[in-house]
Formats: structure tokens, C-alpha cells, sequence
């Protein structure tokens, strides 16, 4: 079965959408249709028609299409530019800058694969079963990148007083130490006075006591080393951040200049130009014939 490329969700608002654009299109053929079963019905009465009433009939019958098929044109269009709203709107939540490219809606390729993904998906063998027609509206998120960036601070700082918090620990761990050698000392230096014989062992016992330390104080310097140094990657972890933002921001502008640029560069637009140069003709110069 063809796909779109999208995930689960995306393609089934795809398909929902496919679905409503089939309904109007269905309606606008059978409109179609009426005009001409009309035509035959009032018009067609008589056996033999002269060329003027020939004319005359397909010049209605032209002009009762004509009128149907703009105005359902007109109305797909405002349809399409309200559906790009609500996904516009979704995406200014979030202080994104989406940007299409008008030139891919003309891409036979593409074309061929989406007629080829609605044959697929709405043909009575491959139909799959209609899910619930009561489905929720889009739902703007109220996160946006600024939001999600100070959580990301946040988040960082609470790391950080969790690393503070442990180095306090360590530090009250490295003040007891020194204490109790201080007791230590101080028990050995009284031993000392009392009984000199036992100088070896108070030795012995001050050096156990000070290699304690001493791994105390190497451990104390390594959790301040990954303290500091976590907290720089944290920190420089949160400027890169900041820069990709920015630097995506720039070039969202950038593409969205260049797609007006290109727009403008689109015959559609030379001709609607065109239009208006000449509506504004018309305007002065019934200006100035009602002046007359």
C-alpha cells in the first residue's frame, strides 16, 4: 500500500482530510451534472435548433459552470488556507516558523503518489474500517522553545545543587577526619608521657591514620575535579544549545524570505500584478469619466 512518508498520526489526518476533499469534490461534480440535466430538461424541447440558439444555450450553460466550478474553487482554496492556519497556528506554540514549497505542488510525481495513496486507501477492497468520526481538534501545545530551554536550565542547576550538596558531604566527611586525627594526635602524644615503650605503635597508628587522611583528602579533590568539570560541560552544553537556536531561527528567516523572493518570481503572481495594474486603469479612468 503506497504511503505518504508521515507517521501513524500525520497520515491519518492525511486520510481525513483526503476524505472531506473527496466529499466537496463529489458535491461540486454532481452541481456539474445538474447544470447539464437542466439544460436538457428546460431547454432541449424541440427537434431542430438554429446556430444563435445553439450559441445561446452552451454561452448559459458556460456561464452556470463557469460560476460553479470558481466558487468551489474559491472555497477549496479558503478550505486549504484554513487548515494551513490551524497548523500554523500549532506551530507558533512552539516559536516555529514553518515554510512550504509551492513548487512541489506541482511535482507529477509526488501527484501520482498521493492519487496513488487515496486509490489504495478508499477502493471498497483496501478500505480499511472508518475509525471515529468525533475527533479532537488540533490542541496548540502552550510549551514553546523558550519554555523547554528553561527547563533544560532548571534542570542543569538541579544538578549543579545536587553536586554542591554532595561536595558539603565529602567536605563534612574531610572536617571529622581531621578532628579525629586531632584526638588522635593528641591521645598519642598523652600516651607518649605515659608509656614511652609504646612510641612504635603510636607510630604505626598515626600512619594508618594519615594514609585515612590522605585518601579522605584524594577522594575530597576528585569529586571537586568532576564537580567543576560537569559543571562546565553543563554550561557549555546550555551556550551550544542557545547557538543551535538561534542558529535555526536565522535560517527558518531566511528560508521564509527566500519563498516570498520566489513567489514573487511565480507567473501567478506577474499575472495577478498584471490584473490589478489594469483594474487600477479601469478605476482611474471611470474616475475620470463620472468627473466629466
Amino acid at each position: 500500500q503506497a504511503e505518504l512518508g508521515l507517521n501513524e498520526h500525520h497520515q491519518n489526518e492525511a486520510i481525513s482530510y483526503m476524505r472531506f476533499a473527496r466529499f466537496k469534490r463529489g458535491l461540486c461534480l454532481k452541481t456539474v451534472d445538474s447544470c447539464f440535466q437542466d439544460l436538457k430538461d428546460s431547454r432541449l424541447v424541440e427537434e431542430t435548433f438554429t446556430v444563435d440558439e445553439v450559441t445561446d444555450m452552451l454561452d448559459g450553460l458556460q456561464s452556470v459552470v463557469h460560476s460553479e466550478v470558481e466558487s468551489e474553487l474559491i472555497n477549496t482554496t479558503y478550505t486549504n488556507v484554513l487548515l494551513l492556519r490551524q497548523l500554523f497556528s500549532q506551530a507558533e506554540k512552539w516559536y516555529l516558523k514553518l515554510q512550504t514549497d509551492v513548487s512541489d505542488l506541482e511535482n507529477r510525481e509526488l501527484l501520482e503518489q498521493v492519487a496513488e495513496f487515496e486509490k489504495s486507501e478508499f477502493t471498497s477492497s483496501n478500505k480499511k474500517p472508518t475509525a471515529d468520526p468525533v475527533k479532537p481538534k488540533l490542541a496548540p501545545l502552550n510549551e514553546g522553545g523558550t519554555e523547554l530551554l528553561n527547563k533544560a536550565v532548571a534542570r542543569l542547576q538541579e544538578e549543579n545543587e545536587k553536586l554542591k550538596t554532595r561536595l558539603k558531604t565529602i567536605e563534612t566527611q574531610a572536617t571529622a577526619a581531621l578532628d579525629e586525627k586531632s584526638k588522635l594526635e593528641k591521645s598519642l602524644r598523652d600516651l607518649q608521657m605515659i608509656q614511652g615503650d609504646q612510641k612504635i605503635n603510636a607510630n604505626q597508628d598515626i600512619t594508618e591514620l594519615e594514609n585515612k587522611v590522605a585518601a579522605l583528602k584524594s577522594q575530597f579533590e576528585k569529586t571537586l575535579n568532576d564537580t567543576t568539570a560537569n559543571q562546565k560541560f553543563l554550561e557549555e552544553d546550555l551556550v551550544t544549545t542557545k547557538h543551535d537556536l538561534l542558529k535555526v531561527q536565522d535560517q527558518l528567516s531566511a528560508a521564509e524570505k527566500e519563498l516570498e523572493k520566489k513567489f514573487q518570481q511565480t507567473a501567478a503572481y506577474r499575472n495577478m500584478k498584471e490584473i490589478l495594474t489594469k483594474k487600477n486603469e479601469q478605476i482611474k479612468d471611470l474616475r475620470r469619466r463620472l468627473s466629466k
